[in-house]
């Protein structure tokens, strides 16, 4: 199974996104983490490690896709 990592900072945006994409995403094939940055602050390097420049983002297969070009990275720290 892969690992799926949703990163959000908690804002109506990010709650909708998780919603959506925890919705659309098959359990069967990924064991999804939700990531809260606004309340994890010490996984932002992480994240940032992991290709993402804005949240809500999900980390997928070594690949990070932004979704709605949310708040940077630099408005969590």
């Amino acid at each position: 199974m892969s690992k799926a990592t949703f990163y959000h900072a908690g804002c109506p945006v990010c709650v909708e996104a998780e919603q959506q994409v925890a919705a659309a995403i098959d359990p069967a094939k990924y064991e999804v983490e939700i990531v809260h940055l606004g309340e994890a602050k010490d996984r932002i390097g992480e994240a940032e490690s992991a290709g993402v420049k804005s949240v809500p983002a999900i980390v997928m297969n070594g690949a990070a896709f932004h979704i709605n070009h949310g708040a940077p990275m630099s408005a969590l720290k």
